[in-house]
């Protein structure tokens, strides 16, 4: 197309003059025939208009469409004006104090930056936003109305942001939602988690008819909120509020309302799971048995802890060898223990009868072990030999009951000593059968910090990565200090940084900000040893300057936040 070729955009020009002959030829043309002209160009399509004397082709077929366009717009009725949006809720939560104000439109600026620019030593802000919300958070705080927009852009492109995104958004948040499709993600929550403050009991007691609207016509994400509120203020009125609409909720909402119910789970909860585990839905009926399977006391666990009693039992038939467990697994799912949640078709290359075996034993109550066991402890009974290779699979069941019942007496047993214990469950390892990261989660977090800490001490960082993950942020000190140590002796090996990129992005983000003038002796350039990667010294000082950086921003954040 040449320089005197009309664009696409010049069709909606109006012209102000035009011959006759013209208008008469612009009334035959279609709309559609002038677009293509103009695309194409008047030198690969000729237009279907006949320029006047004197006139091009481009100029007879802008004249041509400014005519047409006005015709069109001639034609159209009048449509009658919307009405504007309802006013925003209030929202009673105290406002940011001007500093952290500042600091969050810069962090949410960062986030839509198009690179990450600056020095490799600067802080990622873009990490921080997560831990800056949380705090924000923890300290009841609302975001500025002028910074929601933000807000909802950063989190409709991160998903990790929603949850604490929307609950400093607050019911604003929704509001605002409600206007842009944009942002229609906020309406169904995030993950479970009540995106708007919960309501107070006083509120809710004193208006049950308003509760019971918005149960039936609220917002998903309000109809989450309430039911959190309502079931941590009374897990019977709002399991209630639960059962008058289950039938009619979508599977995919009965799913999270029914994983809801974990938080405040109790014994009353027991009937209305029974009659879930009938339910249309496979992922509701696996949901059910896991949270029956959670009630000691229920009578689902009592009819897998019968079962197991069945395919495992203490034995003392080889009076030399001393006692072992025995193990005879199922020889088929019936309907019942499918019913009960045990999915009869196991994985790609996991055999049947060990697929089995380990949704029973997992779904059985760890207590009932000690007494079928003859009162031993949970160490002594993880001691015992198992019998027939079916050591993993059996202990690797257990790994998962403790993990689900909250055990931490079976996670201490399982988990063994740090200096010993594998790393994954795919290792071909005597003991392969842990998940350290999960059982962790179990544990107290200064028990935690500490067991990661001398696992770091014994293995290194090359395998700590999962277990730092489940510690609680920020670090206590030993394990603080054990990454630390650990990150300085990689720096003496002369080994460059980036293999350890992953820990070190997790230290800027979990070690104790007040470690960072202990820190500072680590940002010097060491000298380069023999052996040593080329420029290793220097990318380590980097990497050790940006670590220091993010702490001490994180401690200016935390200030910025804290109440006057």
């Amino acid at each position: 197309m040449t320089s005197t070729t009309p664009t696409a955009s010049a069709l909606s020009t109006t012209a102000t003059a035009s011959t006759a002959s013209t208008t008469s030829v612009a009334s035959v043309a279609s709309w559609d025939d002038l677009v293509a002209a103009a695309l194409l160009g008047t030198e690969r399509r000729t237009p279907p208009v006949a320029p006047r004397p004197g006139q091009d082709a481009p100029s007879a077929l802008l004249d041509a469409a400014a005519l047409s366009t006005v015709r069109r717009r001639a034609g159209l009725r009048p449509a009658p004006a919307r009405p504007g949006p309802g006013g925003a809720p209030e929202d009673p939560r105290p406002a940011l104090p001007t500093a952290a104000r500042s600091r969050l439109a810069l962090l949410l600026a960062d986030r839509s930056a198009p690179g990450r620019g600056g020095p490799r030593s600067a802080p990622d802000l873009a990490e921080l936003l997560p831990q800056w919300l949380a705090l924000a958070n923890h300290h009841g705080y609302r975001v500025p109305d002028a910074l929601l927009p933000a807000l909802l852009d950063a989190a409709r492109a991160r998903t990790d942001l929603r949850p604490e995104a929307l609950t400093l958004g607050g019911p604003r948040a929704l509001w605002l939602a409600r206007l842009n499709p944009d942002w229609k993600f906020a309406l169904r929550g995030a993950a479970g988690r009540a995106p708007t403050p919960l309501p107070e009991p006083s509120d809710v007691a004193a208006a049950p008819d308003d509760e019971q609207r918005l149960w039936e016509e609220g917002l998903f994400a309000e109809r989450v909120s309430l039911l959190a509120s309502a079931r941590h203020r009374d897990p019977a009125a709002g399991l209630a509020l639960l059962s008058g609409t289950w039938s009619t909720e979508r599977a995919e909402d009965r799913l999270m309302f029914l994983d809801s119910l974990r938080d405040d789970l109790s014994p009353s909860d027991e009937p209305f799971l029974e009659q879930a585990l009938s339910d249309r839905s496979r992922n509701v009926r696996a949901t059910a048995a896991e949270l029956l399977s959670a009630l000691p006391g229920s009578a689902l666990a009592a009819r897998m802890a019968e079962r197991s009693r069945g395919c495992v039992a203490l034995t003392t038939d080889e009076p030399t060898a001393g006692e072992r467990i025995a193990v005879r697994p199922p020889d088929e799912c019936d309907s019942g223990m499918q019913r009960d949640g045990i999915v009869a078709k196991p994985p790609s290359g996991r055999g049947k009868r060990s697929w089995w075996l380990g949704q029973l034993v997992e779904a059985t109550p760890l207590d009932r072990w000690s007494e079928w066991f003859g009162g031993r402890t949970p160490a002594e009974i993880v001691a015992l030999p198992v019998t027939d290779g079916w050591q993993a699979d059996l202990h690797a069941a257990w790994c998962r009951a403790a993990v689900r019942q909250r055990s931490a007496e079976w996670c201490r047993a399982l988990l063994g000593t740090p200096a010993v214990a594998p790393v994954t469950a795919g290792e071909a390892a005597p003991a392969a059968w842990r998940d350290p990261a999960k059982l962790l989660s179990a544990l107290p977090a200064r028990e935690r910090a500490e067991w990661v800490a001398e696992f770091i001490a014994s293995h290194g960082l090359s395998d700590a990565f999962r277990l730092l993950g489940v510690c609680t942020v920020p670090w206590a000190e030993p394990l603080g200090r054990a990454v630390v140590d650990a990150l300085d002796i990689a720096r003496d090996a002369g080994s460059y940084p980036w293999s350890f990129s992953g820990v070190m992005g997790l230290a800027e983000r979990c070690l104790d900000p007040s470690q960072a003038d202990r820190l500072e002796v680590l940002t010097a350039i060491p000298d380069e040893t023999e052996g040593a990667a080329p420029g290793a010294g220097g990318y380590w000082a980097e990497a050790f300057q940006r670590l220091v950086g993010t702490l001490r921003l994180r401690a200016a954040m935390q200030a910025e936040l804290a109440p006057a």
